[in-house]
């Protein structure tokens, strides 16, 4: 499902228009995103949480040459489903 079709299930399911579910859609993964970005974690209940992991540098190897090259530390986005998603698609 790519987010059009993702804009036409949430109008089909809420009643809204296309475009007001759209713009529903766009301020549900801006809040994401900016909550996501100062660190904290997004948890909804029955659905799953949205949280940040760090992971460390290290070092890595150039598949193509053997090489080893030096990876950085950075942050990455994590989802861990809740009881209900898990249930669902189980």
């Amino acid at each position: 499902m790519n987010k059009s079709e993702l804009v036409s299930a949430i109008a089909e399911a809420s009643g809204l228009t296309k475009a007001d579910s759209e713009k529903a859609l766009n301020a549900t993964t801006e809040a994401i995103k900016g909550a996501l970005a100062k660190g904290e974690s997004i948890q909804l209940i029955g659905f799953g949480t949205f949280s940040i992991s760090e992971r460390s540098a290290r070092t890595g190897r150039n598949p193509q040459t053997g090489k080893e090259i030096q990876i950085a530390a950075k942050k990455v986005a994590k989802f861990k489903p809740g009881k209900a998603l898990d249930e669902a698609i189980n």
